[in-house]
């Protein structure tokens, strides 16, 4: 197989990681694993026969330079990324392969376009961070409603979840974020991130049916607050979640999440309303789908493919919804979301 369809996954081990190089065989690329874990990354490759394996730390560049020498690209699935981030970041852009990672970590990916973009653009390359279900889906979807509009006052992404049990990693990322920002919680508004001590406002969601009205927390922030203003001018962008889903995140006791198809799935399902608004107009998108953790594989696979196949429209740090063609981009993952265009 020619070295431009090899893809290092790092944290290929991890719950996402897994979903990540299945999908990365199904699409005909050769994933090699990589992680910090020598002994998971050896449990993984025996149910993956043929699968090279590359041990790497963060803190061991030599090591990292190995991971991704001959690579078309890295894909990082390892959290916090806080942690894991600039490292790989550094040796991608050692390497001159595009990177990729799946944060949701707001203070991470901030952090990234802050470090990384003069660099990344100077290179030529791409760095695309938060191509995953929360960060890039809620961009393309808002860059997809936003339509020929140049610029809107405000956009908000309203997320409904049967359930969410939280992975290990979503748990340990969390905590990173919560220290980061001295246990407040942060909007985007007037155009910047804030930083507050209050509780976020109990609202009332008007989902599309089946699921209909339901009880939200307001602001509760993803991402999503640092990927759309990248590239849209927006400067109130809003994020919500289902009062039963942040239940489930926040508790200590939720389990993680359990197979329940021949894919390794969960049962939980997921409802993306998007809503532009600029004046008196309103624009809206809805994705609906299966599994938050498993729907990240094919939306951060379909990215290194678009990458590696100059199916792009910009290079440096940038988010799914400016480097990508976001309508296209979304039909192309309609095997694993539908899309609803509401008027």
């Amino acid at each position: 197989m020619e070295s431009r369809h090899t893809v290092v996954v790092f944290g290929a081990y991890g719950h996402t990681g897994r979903f990540v190089v299945a999908e990365l065989r199904e699409r005909g690329f050769v994933p090699v694993l990589s992680g910090r874990d020598a002994e998971k990354l050896k449990a993984l490759a025996a149910s993956e026969p043929g699968s090279e394996v590359r041990p790497a730390s963060v803190d061991d560049p030599v090591s990292l330079d190995r991971a991704l020498a001959g690579a078309a690209a890295v894909i990082n699935c390892a959290g916090p990324f806080a942690t894991t981030a600039a490292p790989l970041i550094e040796a991608a852009l050692r390497a001159g392969i595009p990177y990729v990672d799946v944060a949701a970590e707001i203070e991470a990916n901030a952090d990234t376009f802050a470090h990384f973009a003069d660099r990344a653009r100077a290179a030529g390359t791409a760095i695309v961070p938060a191509m995953a279900f929360y960060g890039g889906l809620g961009d393309l979807l808002t860059t997809a409603a936003m339509g020929d509009w140049t610029a809107a006052d405000e956009a908000h992404i309203a997320y409904g979840l049967s359930s969410w049990h939280p992975t290990a990693g979503s748990r340990a990322a969390g905590v990173v974020s919560r220290e980061r920002r001295g246990g407040r919680r942060v909007v985007y508004t007037n155009g910047r991130l804030e930083y507050r001590d209050d509780s976020p406002p109990a609202l009332e969601w008007p989902f599309p049916e089946p699921m209909g009205p339901r009880a939200v927390i307001g602001e509760f922030t993803m991402a999503d607050v640092v990927t759309v203003p990248s590239h849209l001018s927006i400067p109130e962008v809003r994020t919500y979640m289902t009062v039963e889903a942040a239940r489930d995140v926040s508790a200590p006791d939720t389990p993680t999440p359990a197979a329940a198809d021949e894919r390794g799935r969960s049962a939980q399902t997921f409802l993306v309303d998007v809503v532009v608004r600029s004046g008196g107009s309103e624009r809206r998108a809805v994705a609906r789908g299966r599994d938050i953790y498993a729907v990240t594989a094919p939306l951060v696979v379909e990215a290194v493919d678009r990458i590696l196949t100059g199916r792009t429209k910009a290079v440096g740090v940038v988010s799914a919804g400016e480097i990508f063609d976001a309508p296209d981009f979304l039909r192309a993952l309609s095997p694993h979301i539908s899309l609803e265009p509401r008027p």
